[in-house]
């Protein structure tokens, strides 16, 4: 008699009283609930001592907890994402006078309504630094190597390596931890080694490796022997173990934004957005660059101008460095920089060659570079060298956030792919500096880029601003 395997029947053949569950998960959830109610009371005392009623003060915690459960900003996939997080608390403040005015409808009670609708404001205002600063400690966490997630990596070797590399290069900011990888042919199983990744069997070993491994984490990678009865039973295993399964998609760098699911005659189809390039859709940006460009030299001329004469006083010649750089569209513009390096600089570049340390691509940057000054040391330690671009985006050849500005010669050599780095306009800074500068080895640096023109938005141009000053004081991959 042919007994069905179902995933009923592996709960009842497997499960164990002990269980694994994310005790993290339970205790950041209850972090972000009185994180939440503390800022709806703070936001409710605020509006009662400016007009004197209760009601807000009683009802605006319990709403605006509600809120947050509609939006989902205590569920588990949003809790390490940051923006998306974020986005569901506002969308949930949002929330808060529909409700008021649903209510008015029935009472016409114009108080509540005015209420209601104004606490909406201080209540993001203090749930938002709040749940930064929880998940700034999650991520300190993670660092340590604490509450981070058992991940196991399926699929063929060679996306099994890539992708094991690009979670490696990631470091303790993310909640996946690799802990080993199935993997369906051994081409690659060696440099999959030599990362430090042990291999644990092939996707039919699964069920073994997560029970053994106390994995919390299944990714599976597209392969042609995964079709779609492998996969399935594949995510029966996972859930009886109490993992996510996770199914990474062909397609790497899209944002979720841009990923959504369209059921098709039941299948589920993977919908891929294009791109958002439009000159109409990026005048917010425009102006917002100019805007704070601007009031940045306000703020920072008078030092400028000391950099400017130290930089004069160090060495011989001009304060300002002037140099061709190629723009969006491919367009020739003079970019602006404090003088680091000897004013012969440029005619010595030939003879440096052989230091160069970025020889797997185009750029080129050495280590110790003798022919920097010693007040030019400083200045690209601290990006300092950078503050004259400010200009260069008041004019509007450069933005606050965009690809490396590349020479016209690198230019030439680049491959139709690495062009589409020229449809924006290249930025002060960047994905590329938050993630190491020029300690980043060119593939990476160019996927980088491409990146973030395929998903660039405002709320990512203003995650890299947040994450540029910390990345300036840790000085990393600049030289």
């Amino acid at each position: 008699m042919t007994i069905e395997i179902t995933h009923e029947h592996l709960v009842v053949e497997h499960r164990r009283p002990d269980a694994r569950r994310r005790r993290w998960e339970r205790t950041y959830r209850r972090a972000l609930l009185v994180a939440d109610a503390s800022a709806a009371l703070a936001a409710a005392l605020v509006i009662h001592g400016v007009y004197g009623r209760w009601a807000v003060a009683l009802l605006l915690p319990p709403l605006w907890i509600a809120a947050m459960f509609a939006h989902r900003a205590y569920e588990r996939g949003a809790l390490p994402l940051g923006a998306e997080e974020y986005l569901r608390v506002l969308r949930g403040a949002a929330l808060l006078p529909a409700l008021a005015g649903t209510y008015w409808v029935f009472t016409h009670d114009a108080g509540f309504l005015h209420d209601m609708t104004t606490a909406a404001v201080p209540a993001a205002a203090f749930a938002l630094p709040l749940r930064y600063a929880l998940r700034r400690r999650l991520h300190r966490r993670w660092a340590r190597g604490r509450d981070r997630s058992a991940t196991l990596l399926v699929g063929p070797s060679r996306g099994v390596l890539e992708l094991a590399a690009v979670l490696r290069r990631a470091g303790g900011t993310r909640a996946l931890h690799v802990a080993g990888v199935c993997v369906s042919d051994t081409e690659h199983t060696a440099q999959i080694r030599r990362l430090g990744v042990p291999v644990l069997g092939g996707a039919g070993d699964l069920d073994d490796v997560i029970r053994a491994m106390g994995i919390g984490t299944v990714v599976v990678l597209p392969a042609p022997e995964f079709d779609a009865a492998a996969l399935r039973r594949m995510s029966w295993t996972a859930a009886v173990h109490d993992a996510d399964f996770l199914l990474a998609p062909v397609l790497t760098d899209v944002s979720a934004s841009r990923l959504a699911v369209r059921p098709t005659n039941g299948v589920p189809l993977l919908r891929v957005q294009a791109p958002n390039l439009s000159r109409l859709s990026r005048l917010p940006k425009e102006a917002l660059d100019r805007t704070l460009a601007a009031l940045f030299l306000l703020l920072l001329g008078l030092p400028m101008l000391l950099i400017a004469l130290v930089v004069r006083l160090d060495s011989a010649g001009p304060a300002l460095y002037r140099q061709q750089r190629v723009g969006r569209y491919g367009d020739h513009f003079t970019m602006l920089k404090f003088r680091t390096m000897r004013p012969d600089a440029d005619a010595l570049r030939a003879e440096l060659e052989h230091l160069n340390s970025n020889s797997d691509g185009l750029l080129f940057k050495v280590k110790k570079d003798p022919r920097v000054t010693r007040v030019g040391s400083f200045l690209r330690r601290s990006s300092l060298d950078e503050l004259p671009q400010l200009i260069n985006v008041v004019k509007g050849h450069m933005s606050l956030v965009g690809p490396r500005p590349p020479l016209p010669e690198e230019v030439e050599e680049y491959t139709a792919d690495i062009k589409r780095r020229l449809l924006v306009k290249p930025g002060l800074t960047g994905l590329w500096q938050v993630s190491g500068r020029s300690d980043l080895p060119w593939d990476e640096a160019v996927r980088l880029d491409l990146g973030y023109v395929d998903n660039w938005s405002m709320g990512l141009d203003l995650s890299i601003l947040l994450r540029t000053g910390s990345a300036v004081v840790r000085g990393t991959g600049a030289y």
